[in-house]
C-alpha cells in the first residue's frame, strides 16, 4: 500500500513540474516578445529625437 501511495505523489510531482516548465516557457516568450517590441520603440523614439534635433530654435 505504502508503494502505492509514493507512485501517486511521484505522477503528481511529475505533472506540476511539467505545468511549472510549460508556464516558464510561455512567459518566457511573452516577456521575450514585450522587451523586443519595447527596444525596437526606443530605437524609433531616439532617432526621431535626434533627428528633430536640428528644427529646434533657441
Amino acid at each position: 500500500m505504502a508503494e502505492r501511495m509514493d507512485i501517486g505523489m511521484e505522477e503528481k510531482t511529475y505533472k506540476t513540474m511539467g505545468g511549472a516548465g510549460a508556464m516558464n516557457i510561455a512567459v518566457g516568450v511573452v516577456s521575450l516578445v514585450v522587451g523586443v517590441t519595447s527596444g525596437i520603440l526606443l530605437i524609433i523614439a531616439g532617432a526621431k529625437l535626434l533627428a528633430g534635433r536640428s528644427k529646434i530654435l533657441f
